[in-house]
């Protein structure tokens, strides 16, 4: 569980540099327009393509006496740090394509890296830790986010934001320390002993589960418009009249907190309610939490209400993140895990890149508190279509909940 909680810090920690707050900050500053900061969610593509290579992560171990998962991840945390590092060398008032070319690279080494940790916390967790791991897990997430962007933020007011992306190089170093601390998951179910098994046989596993495709759909749509809300909540907190220290301050005071009660509130939930009604609940939350960014909208420049906004998105989508987390690792096969989780969060990664794309022309043209509206609006597709699944997702729970019984019967016996 430690360990599930600093790989999440790892994971965390790039992804706002590469694709979120911190970068838009810097475009914007830079005079970049709000058009141009939304179409660099395409600078996030890697996360939505990452399961074209993890069957390589799969089926090879680079490393000898190091594991395939740690070995793998090793190397990308290494080249990751050099990357991150490289990002601060760029400059966006002389030439965005370096700096295009640079945040890609960084986004790819974050999204190899999160191939290899969901990979890990599924080999390592028995089905039954998952929702507790992922809560952790997605706890040490937000945890590296917050220090990414709210720190970060924070720090560009005191010194450039090259500087800020070399602090944040440094920052990874305890993801690298647990690498080589950590134990190497055993995994019974063996590993794909061919490149062709690693490539086809994840997925004629998966297909051939219950509404797989339904589902594919699902974990696309379930936190869409809450990414929706996320891209463009800076520019939107810079618009208002906030300093990039108010933002950084509040992100850290309110934002940490509610983060950390959210996760550990979602992991404990989940095993009280059941994977089905815990996102149920915990999608509904979510969709009413952005009712702070309308609320902040309205008030304009308002330090409580931008504490209100923060702290609902960062409470109710955690728990969000939580069960959605937990409920993807239920459904993968620990022999094919890199590639199965892959795929499904590449999927979950679609709406940050290709949705996200035009947040900033829908922000221009409907207005903030328009805009916040629809992304409200966004998250009842996924919702709806989650009741789909009741029927198997609630006869799993009552299996699983008489496992333990018909294992204590037997000793009696």
């Amino acid at each position: 569980m430690l360990t599930a909680l600093l790989m999440g810090f790892s994971s965390g920690l790039p992804l706002l540099l590469a694709t979120g707050s911190v970068l838009q900050a810097w475009l914007k500053e830079a005079g970049v327009d709000l058009g141009t900061i939304g179409l660099f969610a395409l600078v996030g593509l890697p996360y939505t393509l990452k399961f074209l290579w993890a069957p390589l992560l799969d089926r090879f171990a680079p490393l000898a006496g190091m594991g395939r998962r740690r070995g793998w991840l090793l190397l990308i945390q290494l080249t990751l740090i050099v990357a991150i590092a490289g990002l601060g060398l760029t400059d966006p008032t002389r030439g965005l394509p370096l700096v295009t070319l640079a945040a890609f690279l960084v986004a790819f080494f974050s999204a190899s890296q999160d191939i290899v940790i969901d990979a890990y916390r599924r080999e390592s967790l028995a089905d039954d830790e998952q929702g507790l791991g992922a809560s952790l897990y997605v706890n040490g997430y937000r945890v590296g986010m917050l220090l990414s962007s709210g720190g970060g933020l924070i720090l560009a007011d005191f010194i450039p934001f090259s500087a800020v992306y070399w602090a944040m190089a440094v920052a990874m170093l305890p993801g690298l320390a647990t690498t080589l601390l950590c134990v190497e998951p055993r995994v019974e179910a063996g590993t794909p002993r061919t490149l062709r098994e690693a490539v086809v046989q994840p997925f004629v596993d998966y297909f051939s589960r219950q509404d797989a495709a339904l589902i594919l759909l699902f974990v696309l749509l379930y936190k869409v418009g809450e990414m929706m809300a996320s891209q463009m909540s800076t520019p939107f907190y810079l618009d208002l009249g906030f300093s990039k220290t108010e933002i950084g301050t509040i992100v850290k005071l309110f934002g940490f907190w509610a983060t950390v009660i959210g996760g550990l509130l979602g992991g404990v939930l989940i095993l009280q309610l059941g994977q089905y009604r815990a996102l149920w609940l915990f999608g509904v939350l979510q969709a009413g939490g952005l009712i702070g960014f309308v609320i902040l909208a309205r008030l304009g420049h308002s330090l409580p209400g931008l504490a209100l906004a923060i702290t609902s998105e960062n409470l109710f989508s955690g728990m969000a993140t939580t069960a959605y987390v937990a409920f993807m690792a239920t459904l993968t096969n620990k022999k094919f895990t890199a590639t199965q989780y892959a795929l499904l969060s590449s999927l979950m990664g679609i709406p940050r890149v290709v949705v996200n794309t035009p947040t900033g022309y829908l922000a221009e043209w409907l207005g903030w508190e328009g805009f916040f509206l629809f992304c409200m609006m966004a998250t009842v597709p996924g919702l709806w279509l989650l009741t789909r699944f009741r029927g198997w997702m609630e006869a799993e729970r009552e299996a699983s909940a008489q496992e333990p019984n018909a294992v204590a019967e037997a000793g009696k016996g």
